[in-house]
């Protein structure tokens, strides 16, 4: 595939995601791939870039873990700093806790460095995927308490059900999946007709 958007075909690494083959407490694909291929996860940071125009975050927040990933490469795009928001019990530092109800149902506890910020910091918080909203709505109180003011939200792929349409009328929502697309109407099935045909070798970064 080009990196040049005039001749790649639109969002095609949302092609190479994997899917779940490990049972129900897992989730139900893997973006990973789309990390490892290097074109995948520039053209997927291009068009997130893109779709945030007028964003001027101060900070990214990371949501624990695979938000880390995510959050730094678009932070290192944006020109910022990194926030990690991380699982409880995991920081050396003074901290402020939240619970949470994640994707699976669980309940977890999420913490971030207490002070981080100074009051009015603009915050971008970004995490892999936003399913249920637990995970994200923990990371909002985090920043809210702070003082910090949350300016968009940032995935590759946000689900649509009453919890996300609530943040997409709150804040600036932007995902590798566009809504009123097909890929979002697979997501919010969660199944992806690219499922038949995924093989690993997809996701293989090129060899020098």
């Amino acid at each position: 595939m080009s990196r040049n958007k005039g001749l790649r075909d639109d969002r095609w690494y949302l092609n190479i995601m994997a899917p779940n083959t490990k049972g129900p407490k897992f989730a139900w694909l893997d973006p990973t791939s789309i990390y490892i291929n290097g074109e995948a996860f520039h053209d997927l940071l291009d068009d997130l870039v893109t779709d945030l125009d007028g964003i001027r975050p101060d900070v990214v927040g990371g949501l624990d873990a695979m938000g880390f990933v995510l959050g730094a490469a678009l932070a290192t795009r944006l020109g910022v700093g990194f926030l990690p928001i991380r699982k409880a019990g995991k920081l050396c530092v003074e901290t402020d806790k939240v619970s949470f109800s994640n994707y699976s149902g669980r309940t977890q506890d999420m913490e971030m460095r207490t002070p981080a910020f100074g009051p009015g910091t603009k915050v971008l918080l970004a995490d892999q995927w936003v399913e249920t909203g637990g995970t994200m709505d923990g990371a909002i109180r985090l920043v809210e308490r702070q003082g910090g003011k949350v300016v968009g939200l940032a995935a590759v792929a946000i689900e649509e059900n009453p919890v996300t349409d609530g943040y997409r009328k709150k804040y600036r929502c932007v995902s590798g999946v566009v809504q009123g697309s097909r890929w979002q109407t697979e997501c919010n099935a969660q199944k992806l007709s690219s499922f038949a045909r995924y093989t690993p070798e997809l996701a293989w970064p090129k060899l020098g």
